[in-house]
């Protein structure tokens, strides 16, 4: 837990990264639009330097509740990036509680050490799975915003408050796209290389069966898109059910492990 294995440095780091976060999650209608910007920018930094400071730390971890404080940094830079191409994008209340969320729980739930005899090519591994987490969970943010979008449409609101709905669709399905190749190149070196990465080969695990299902659902949803033309709703329920089966491998079976059944042992 976080008294036993946070530092000073992260408790205060995570402290002050979850507070900048809360100025933009609950006062983003009444604060001033710089003031917004300026928390959700001084709180991606602080998370940041959290989660460089975990990474070169005496005893680097790992475990659930990290790698989702990875994927929601990596889902508020995308939406950086993208905020500064269409500034329409209206969303950084949710994601900022989501980063918030997800800070608060990595200094509770820290994870595992790293095991002293890890391959050198494991963080390599687990950076393509992480990447991929974080494309996934941008393109179930960019399907939220479609759902929002066509909700106003239908409302006759205001039709210049956001992006258009084909804009975010086609975005969404980049993002799915790109996640997608990551999620093949992270499981394919799994399979292939998976003794000299864990010291085991291949195992049907439940990671491992979660990860091919969400792979399948993926893969399910790209060639229903280019074949049949699929779009809005049953898109975005393969879109779920494959992001709810990614979340389940790696981050579910690491929260039973940690939470529900604790016990030690490599992440």
């Amino acid at each position: 837990m976080i008294l036993s294995s946070a530092s000073t440095g992260q408790v205060m780091l995570g402290v002050a990264a979850a507070a900048a976060y809360a100025v933009p999650a609950l006062q983003a209608a009444r604060s001033h639009p710089l003031t917004v910007r300026g928390a959700l920018l001084l709180a991606w930094l602080l998370h940041a330097s959290l989660l460089v400071l975990g990474v070169v730390g005496d005893t680097p971890r790992f475990g659930f509740a990290p790698a989702l404080s990875v994927t929601a940094w990596l889902v508020l830079t995308v939406y950086g990036v993208e905020s500064r191409l269409f500034p329409q994008l209206q969303a950084r209340w949710a994601l900022a509680g989501l980063g918030g969320l997800a800070v608060v729980l990595a200094l509770l739930f820290p994870g595992q050490p790293l095991h002293v005899a890890a391959s050198p090519w494991l963080p390599l591994h687990w950076a393509l799975g992480i990447a991929s987490y974080g494309l996934f969970g941008a393109a179930v943010v960019h399907a939220w915003l479609m759902t929002r979008a066509e909700q106003r449409f239908r409302q006759a609101a205001d039709p210049h408050s956001g992006l258009p709905l084909l804009t975010l669709e086609r975005l969404t399905f980049r993002f799915v796209s790109a996640g997608f190749v990551l999620l093949s190149a992270t499981l394919l070196a799994g399979w292939l290389f998976g003794e000299t990465l864990y010291g085991r080969a291949w195992k049907w695990d439940h990671k491992s069966v979660f990860s091919v299902l969400s792979w399948l659902a993926f893969a399910t949803l790209l060639v229903g898109r280019a074949r049949f033309g699929w779009r809005g709703k049953r898109a975005m329920r393969m879109l779920y059910t494959g992001a709810g089966l990614l979340l389940l491998a790696y981050v579910g079976s690491r929260f039973v492990l940690e939470v529900l059944l604790p016990r030690g042992g490599s992440v």
